[in-house]
């Protein structure tokens, strides 16, 4: 087998399970950063959007219906971190301080 033989594996249900409770965590991190430190939250917010948008956009690089189907797990993932970065600071901006 060459480096060059990338064949998507599907995940099994564990690794799936795995994958969301990662995501789940990087938005609770990122949701308390930003409360606590809501400047700082920013480039931790970004790192996480860029990674996330280089996977999407190689699965997008699939044909057709396919590429659409594979970018769509990347895009939630992108649209919840950034909610969650949002909401704490948010939040932090409502407070008496």
């Amino acid at each position: 087998m060459h480096g060059s033989d990338h064949r998507a594996v599907p995940l099994t249900p564990e690794e799936s399970n795995l994958l969301i409770a990662g995501i789940i965590i990087v938005c609770v991190i990122l949701f308390v950063l930003a409360f606590l430190v809501p400047r700082l939250s920013n480039g931790p917010q970004k790192g996480v959007d860029k990674t996330l948008g280089i996977g999407q956009s190689g699965a997008g690089k699939a044909p057709g219906k396919l590429g659409e189907w594979l970018q769509k797990p990347f895009s939630s993932s992108r649209k919840a971190t950034n909610k969650s970065a949002s909401k704490g600071r948010e939040g932090r901006g409502k407070l008496p301080l």
